[in-house]
């Protein structure tokens, strides 16, 4: 086994903040609307959260599609539509659309107090349809360094009686796991991502950071079980190739590292993903190489 080298460790020290923290994600295949690395989060988000109980969502879906393709024009779509709205259902809307907006444009404190807004919006006995946007809030707070407010954000998602989408369950049980390494509890971090796995056993992202938490904690054994469970939902993902070869040289087992650097290199040879990987192979070295017997060491036929 190496050890790693003070450039590797920094470079590693920087992938955990990538994996463990809110913001936006370095990799070009986790694009996302907020400031969540996640690809169901943003399919969610583009769909506009559909509730049936709220009206006006036509109107939200194309002020999300307008901050897509034209911010500055959907920053004058939506303060149009907070200005002339009296129903209380485009209100929450409308913030919604608002709260995206300045999350895309890394304003959080802007977008925590747009889906605060929204949320403050839903009737109680409608509260169920809220729960999205409490977690929209939470990752705003998360993302803006208000970790006790984003925590608080999460915790009051998760109370709420009745709703029913596990994968959207599971994602704010990880996103809740950011807070608390965040707050460096990383034990209750370690069992919201428990609880994620029960959630939605087949999300690939919430493998990765629980591999990347039990590895922060010395427990290789734990990490090596979760990243090959994460490599099996996303086999081409560059983020579990980097996290399953600092495993592996972890645990002493330098040609799997050097498989897995490899492999992210020939995945993302251009990208972030690409580059790191590199530099681990770098600081790794050259394969050793197979030296053949001389003629006297061959053994006599």
């Amino acid at each position: 086994m190496i050890d790693l080298p003070a450039p590797m460790f920094a470079i590693e020290m920087a992938q955990d903040a990538a994996l463990m923290q809110v913001g936006p994600s370095p990799m070009p295949m986790r694009p996302s609307d907020l400031p969540i690395p996640r690809r169901r989060k943003q399919a969610e988000e583009e769909a506009g959260l559909v509730r049936p109980d709220l009206p006006q969502q036509d109107r939200l879906a194309l002020c999300l599609a307008k901050a897509a393709s034209d911010p500055d024009a959907a920053m004058v779509e939506v303060q149009t539509w907070l200005g002339e709205s009296r129903d209380t259902g485009q209100q929450v809307r409308a913030n919604q659309c608002l709260g995206m907006l300045r999350s895309n444009a890394g304003d959080f404190d802007g977008a925590l107090e747009a889906f605060s807004q929204a949320v403050t919006g839903i009737p109680r006995e409608q509260e169920v349809a809220g729960v999205p946007l409490m977690a929209m809030a939470g990752n705003a707070a998360l993302a803006g360094g208000k970790t006790d407010e984003a925590l608080a954000w999460f915790d009051r998602a998760l109370a709420v009686k009745g709703f029913a989408d596990n994968a959207a369950l599971a994602a704010i049980q990880t996103d809740r796991s950011r807070a608390l390494v965040a707050l460096g509890r990383n034990a209750e971090a370690a069992g919201a991502l428990d609880e994620a796995h029960r959630l939605a056993p087949e999300d690939a992202e919430g493998w990765l950071l629980s591999a990347t938490l039990a590895r922060r904690q010395d427990d290789l054994d734990r990490a090596q079980r979760d990243i090959e469970i994460a490599a099996k939902y996303a086999p081409r993902d560059p983020q579990v190739g980097l996290e399953a070869g600092v495993i592996a040289v972890l645990s002493g087992r330098d040609e799997a590292a050097r498989k897995s650097w490899e492999s992210v290199v020939a995945a993302d040879p251009q990208g972030e993903a690409g580059r790191t990987a590199k530099g681990y192979l770098e600081q790794l070295g050259p394969a050793p190489k197979s030296v053949a017997p001389s003629p006297a060491e061959k053994p006599a036929p």
